[in-house]
């Protein structure tokens, strides 16, 4: 019986960021035994069309999956929207997903992990997330680990997990700090999920992955993350609509299987948390930011 998660792709408007994707996804020996479902955003405007139709002539062509299903939006939905439609349609369909973005590289053992990871937590409602990137490369953490965090780039889910997700944002807020949990969403201060979550409220992003995090915060649920990262993020180029960040985000690629050995039981790694939030206030504390804005300035480069 075929196990493989059926595999959510959305694209817009980068097609080499979109082949360089799929290559890496083709190396991945599950591939062919996993169907593709690829969701195609619709051009914000006219100055977007022709990159827009590039990357759906590439997709309508992708070969080597179990199948490949092409859903061409015809308007502009946004990420955000764009996702939670097409996880929440799919979740109707499989009791498990694996969800990628356009601007992302995989390892060769991506798909075996995930799959893996996926059929070993199945029953376990602690642990509502699996998320394979890693992007502080501290050696200090395990293969594996369980925190109350949800990282988007290359993650998976279950039907029995997502129904916790709660777009309104106004209610997530509310409720973090009616329980007063703000100040551990922020990983003790160290990075402003928080302040993330309000200016989605606010209108200044349409972040569904902040609201995917609270909501699994709030419901005392786990994700399942990586000390070795399987997945790198290339969209800090300038190509996307979230371009900032540059090498805070680096990763490097674990090219080697990632053993998935259950965690029993299922609590929080406190060590785990200390060392994400340990890179966060080395990272983007005001120090580190001011000196980066700095470097910018000398560079010319007098942007916010």
């Amino acid at each position: 019986m075929n196990t493989n998660a059926p595999i959510l792709l959305f694209v817009y408007n980068r097609p080499a960021h979109t082949r360089r994707l799929v290559e890496s996804l083709l190396r991945n020996a599950e591939a062919t035994g996993s169907s593709l479902f690829i969701y195609s955003d619709a051009p914000r405007d006219e100055s977007v069309r022709p990159a827009v139709d590039e990357v759906r002539r590439y997709v309508r062509s992708i070969r080597g999956f179990d199948r490949v299903e092409v859903v061409e939006r015809t308007e502009n939905w946004g990420l955000a929207r764009s996702i939670i439609d097409g996880v929440s349609t799919a979740l109707q369909r499989f009791d498990r997903v694996i969800v990628l973005e356009d601007d992302l590289v995989l390892s060769p053992y991506f798909l075996r992990f995930m799959n893996e990871a996926l059929e070993t937590y199945k029953d376990e409602p602690r642990v509502g997330h699996i998320q394979a990137c890693d992007f502080t490369q501290d050696p200090s953490l395990p293969d594996t680990f369980l925190i109350k965090w949800t990282g988007s780039w290359g993650w998976a889910t279950w039907r029995r997990a997502w129904k916790h997700f709660n777009p309104d944002g106004q209610a997530l807020l509310d409720e973090l700090e009616r329980r007063r949990l703000t100040r551990t969403f922020d990983f003790d201060g160290a990075y402003r999920y928080t302040r993330m979550l309000r200016r989605q409220v606010e209108g200044k992003n349409n972040s569904w992955a902040i609201r995917w995090n609270a909501s699994l915060f709030l419901a005392d649920i786990l994700s399942l993350n990586v000390g070795r990262s399987l997945v790198q993020n290339t969209g800090f180029d300038g190509s996307g609509t979230h371009c900032g960040g540059g090498g805070l985000y680096a990763s490097t690629l674990w090219m080697k299987p990632l053993p998935v050995v259950r965690i029993s039981p299922a609590v929080e790694n406190p060590a785990a948390r200390h060392a994400i939030a340990r890179y966060y206030r080395r990272h983007f504390g005001f120090w580190a930011k001011a000196v980066r804005r700095i470097k910018r300035t000398l560079r010319g480069d007098f942007g916010a």
